[in-house]
C-alpha cells in the first residue's frame, strides 16, 4: 500500500497542497498530523509506522514533513530501509523504491 503522510506545525496553516499532491502521487491512505517540527509526541505518524509493512511506502511533500530533526530523520529512514518500506519525497526528490532512489539516498547520506 501507499501512504502519504502530511503534517503542519501550526493549526494556522493548511494541509491542501501537501493532501493534493499526494493524492496525484497515487497514495492509497493520507495520514494527516498538526505537529510542531521539534515536538517529539507525533501520534499518527507512530501509528503509521507501526502498522506500515514491507513493501508499502510512505510518501511526503518533502523530507522536513518527516523528521523533527535530521537524526531523527535518518532513523526513520534506516528504519524503513531495514524493513523493505519504501519512502518518497516529492520535492527533494528522494525515492528509495528504486534501485536507483536507494542509490542516490545512500551517496547523499554519505556526503
Amino acid at each position: 500500500m501507499r501512504y502519504g503522510y502530511a503534517r503542519l506545525s501550526t493549526k494556522d496553516q493548511c494541509l491542501d497542497l501537501q493532501i493534493d499532491a499526494l493524492k496525484k502521487s497515487g497514495c492509497e491512505k493520507i495520514i494527516q498530523e498538526i505537529a510542531k517540527g521539534s515536538k517529539q509526541d507525533r501520534p499518527e505518524l507512530n501509528n503509521l509506522l507501526e502498522i506500515i509493512k514491507e513493501g508499502d511506502s510512505i510518501t511526503i511533500s518533502k523530507l522536513d514533513r518527516l523528521g523533527r530533526s535530521l537524526h531523527h530523520l535518518v532513523k526513520i529512514v534506516n528504519d524503513l530501509n531495514g524493513r523493505n518500506i519504501g519512502l518518497i519525497s516529492l520535492n527533494d526528490p528522494i525515492d528509495t523504491t528504486t534501485p536507483q532512489g536507494r542509490l542516490k539516498l545512500y551517496i547523499n547520506k554519505t556526503n
